[in-house]
């Protein structure tokens, strides 16, 4: 029986639902470099960078790995490990890969313009806003009732993975979104990292300590791979804490050294640019001061 199982959670099956998400993604990409961009960057800069073309196919590649068969189907049916490495995906990995693709005229175009959708939008740009979306899905993904319900109606599970996925674009876009002066400060960015990373460690711990297993749908009597229902949510426990917890960290960690790199730097430079006193301007200073020069304290 074991057998058959695991030969069954390899059929393919379809899903046009996602397939239609890929090829939006894709063709507004694409639609938007060769059509838009050539009206909108008219100051000879590149319309968009080889970089950026790497981070979009990275992006798309990795969301259609974590949305399609069988990473989905798995996760849907099977593991609810799975089911925690693909939400890791679609929050914490594929989110800045499509930022870090976007170029800056078309985040101005889709955020700061005069249209409705833009005046909609902004707000939620607003750090304070997009990282209380964001916890608010990471929480309500976690619920029993809503992880029992995402698994018996497909429909609800596709439109939960839509809010996670838009909320997680909305939590980065102040870390790392095209419009720099849309950024915060870089120790505002580690603050707000930090902030970030205490949710998900919430859960993570709660499902590798909690004793039985935590959501009905996953208790399968005859388990994939012989995988138990108990260890199958204390990987996923770990797998939350790992990538969920220390993944933020070590992009805090990453900022920090950056931002001090950057301060030494800086300090350096302003040393090097400060021209040194001559023995006439000290002598000014000394008189100025009514003290008399200390004779061979210049040179």
């Amino acid at each position: 029986m074991t057998a058959l199982l695991a030969v069954s959670a390899w059929e393919y099956e379809l899903h046009p639902e996602v397939w239609l998400l890929i090829a939006a993604v894709v063709v507004f990409g694409v639609y938007s470099v060769r059509s838009i961009g050539p009206l909108a960057v008219t100051d000879g800069t590149p319309i968009i960078t080889a970089p950026q073309k790497r981070y979009f196919l990275a992006g798309v590649l990795l969301l259609w790995l974590a949305a399609d068969w069988p990473m989905h189907d798995i996760a849907e049916k099977h593991l609810y490990s799975v089911h925690m490495i693909q939400h890791l995906l679609i929050s914490f990995i594929v989110p800045p890969l499509l930022l870090l693709a976007m170029p800056a005229w078309l985040a101005r175009l889709l955020i700061l313009d005069d249209g409705f959708a833009q005046r909609l939008l902004r707000p939620l740009t607003k750090p304070l806003v997009a990282g209380m979306l964001f916890n608010m899905f990471q929480i309500l993904t976690h619920w029993g009732a809503v992880v029992n319900l995402s698994v018996e109606n497909g429909a609800f599970h596709y439109a939960l993975h839509l809010g996670v996925f838009f909320s997680a674009l909305l939590m980065w876009f102040p870390i790392l979104g095209p419009l720099k002066e849309m950024q915060m400060s870089e120790p505002g960015k580690m603050i707000y990292l930090f902030l970030m990373s205490v949710v998900p460690t919430v859960p993570a711990g709660w499902l590798t300590f909690a004793e039985g297993v935590v959501y009905s749908s996953y208790n399968h009597s005859d388990p994939l791979w012989g995988v138990s229902p108990t260890h199958d949510q204390q990987v996923a426990g770990v797998v939350m804490k790992i990538i969920g917890g220390f993944y933020l960290w070590s992009l805090i960690a990453l900022r920090f050294m950056r931002f001090a790199g950057g301060q030494r730097e800086a300090d350096m430079a302003a040393r090097q640019n400060r021209s040194p006193v001559t023995s006439t301007e000290a002598e000014k200073e000394f008189i100025a001061a009514d003290k008399p020069p200390v004779e061979g304290s210049v040179s």
